[in-house]
């Protein structure tokens, strides 16, 4: 009874933090939002008298340029003379940001005229100083006069648009007061809301947590009178409150029942087991299989290693030399699928293919490579398994009803950024064939990716099994762009063309 006490103390307490808190975040919430306001209204009468602050600036950068010119014409010192270059250079900048159109706002035509008498001023400054190294009396007298006036206008200015600014920034600077205090007033009524929403929550709160409790009291004491006969239903709540309630519940109930429930209990435990052993069973065999799938290829080149081994020692050079390269390819192939390759690895790999074919069909397989000498094979990165699979579409499909005047040829060459739609450098691969071609819907289809079947299409059992669209997903995915492959063909009997290209960029990683 002792550990039900704790337990429901401690429900309560969880209960009554959980409102606290909640009351505390709401007030904290709208304190926030009253003070980001206030903020924002202040950053915004800051922002109001910037303005007077940057023409006050012009006008000291002014003054301190017009200064500096004085004392060099004066005494001809080299530190005043940078000091003007200095102050020259600051004008220049903080004249930039003033307004250089005609407009019908009194204020920006104000800026115009400061800005372009600015530049006059300086213009007028630098021929006097120049006048004055070149020792020209009476020309850099009449330029520091000139100077002089325009200095004058430009103060003149200066304090007109000061003034003028400061009269609309005092309108501007009440208006955002008014808001100011208005925003004040409604974070009173906010916190007023939420104090009285806070005090509702409350109430209702340790409402909803006395009410089940009270039903349980008066059940309990029904039952100590002897009065079995009372319905306590089964509560929702998951805790201590609930936990007590259906307990309760529970000790209403029939031995009978409770005697089923067990035994159903124990059958879903065993069920449980059940399931839980043959899902054992099951991994098992997948893991066997993955085992098998991993050590079938391996077996298989391993073979064919020592078939060629068996042959060179008998004498068969060309046996011996056709299960080396068969030994290569299903090495490649297996080591390769899920990584990436050098070019030419993969150009050997297509070599290897070419090879077994020509062995198996008597050399009735027309191939031509045009690789460009200057491009380094072997510092160009690329997805594995991309060429042969094109070479061997161009076979299988291409030309494989015409060996004899059909050819294959696998071009390589290097295409500048400006002549393709990568935005970098590429190394730019060709396989084309003079064999069937493809009509647009075929072309199309390789380009969409549809790999549903059709009636005019045999599947080729000789295949290595890696399809066109796997070939540009993997690009793809691999140099995180599109663009990279393209096919084409006039039609059936033209031939067709693929072109897959490498971005240089990331071949020189």
């Amino acid at each position: 009874m002792k550990k039900h006490q704790i337990r429901l103390f401690s429900s309560v307490q969880t209960r009554i933090t959980a409102v606290v808190a909640t009351v505390l975040l709401m007030v904290l919430a709208v304190n926030i939002f009253a003070f980001r306001q206030s903020s924002e209204t202040v950053q915004q009468i800051q922002d109001v008298f910037a303005s007077n602050a940057v023409i006050m600036n012009l006008a000291d950068t002014l003054e301190a340029a017009q200064g500096s010119m004085y004392d060099y014409l004066s005494t001809k010192s080299s530190g005043s003379l940078e000091n003007f270059y200095r102050y020259e250079q600051d004008l220049r900048i903080q004249t930039d940001d003033l307004n250089g159109q005609n407009a019908g706002n009194e204020l920006l035509m104000l800026e115009k005229n400061i800005r372009f008498m600015t530049q006059s001023y300086l213009a007028v400054s630098e021929e006097a100083i120049q006048a004055r190294r070149a020792r020209n009396v009476e020309e850099y007298k009449d330029a520091y006069a000139r100077a002089s006036t325009l200095f004058e206008y430009i103060n003149n200015y200066i304090y007109t648009l000061n003034n003028k600014r400061f009269s609309r920034n005092t309108e501007n600077y009440l208006s955002l007061l008014g808001n100011m205090r208005s925003v004040e007033r409604m974070s009173l009524v906010m916190i007023f809301l939420v104090s009285a929403f806070a005090l509702l929550l409350c109430v209702m709160s340790v409402r909803a947590m006395i009410s089940p409790l009270r039903s349980l009291s008066a059940a309990a004491e029904s039952v100590a009178g002897g009065d079995f006969s009372v319905d306590v239903k089964e509560s929702q709540r998951a805790d201590e409150v609930g936990v007590v309630t259906n307990a309760f519940h529970k000790m209403l109930g029939s031995i009978r029942t409770y005697i089923e429930s067990q035994r159903e209990s124990m059958e879903k435990e065993a069920q449980m087991k059940e399931n839980e052993l043959s899902m054992e069973a099951h991994l098992k065999e997948a893991q066997l299989k993955f085992l098998q799938a991993q050590i079938n290829p391996h077996f298989l080149f391993n073979s064919l290693n020592a078939g060629s081994q068996l042959a060179m020692m008998e004498g068969a050079d060309r046996t011996e030399h056709f299960l080396s390269r068969m030994a290569q390819f299903f090495r490649y192939n297996v080591k390769k699928t899920e990584g990436d390759a050098v070019l030419s690895e993969e150009i050997e790999s297509v070599d290897n293919y070419i090879y077994i074919l020509n062995v198996r069909f008597a050399g009735d397989i027309h191939y031509e490579k045009q690789i460009d000498a200057g491009i380094d094979l072997e510092g160009i990165r690329m997805p594995s398994m991309i060429l042969q699979p094109l070479v061997e579409n161009a076979i299988q499909h291409g030309i494989h009803d015409d060996h004899e005047n059909g050819v294959v040829t696998l071009a390589v060459d290097y295409v500048p950024e400006m002549e393709n739609e990568t935005g970098t450098d590429c190394v730019r691969i060709t396989v084309s064939d003079n064999g069937t071609g493809m009509s647009r819907a075929q072309l199309d289809r390789i380009m969409t990716r549809d790999h549903s079947p059709h009636p005019e299409e045999e599947e080729d059992k000789d295949s290595t099994g890696i399809a066109v669209g796997n070939v540009i997903s993997r690009l793809e995915l691999y140099y995180n762009r599109e663009n990279l492959f393209s096919i084409w063909s006039d039609g059936p009997g033209t031939g067709t063309e693929v072109t897959v290209l490498l971005p240089m960029e990331k071949t020189m990683e």
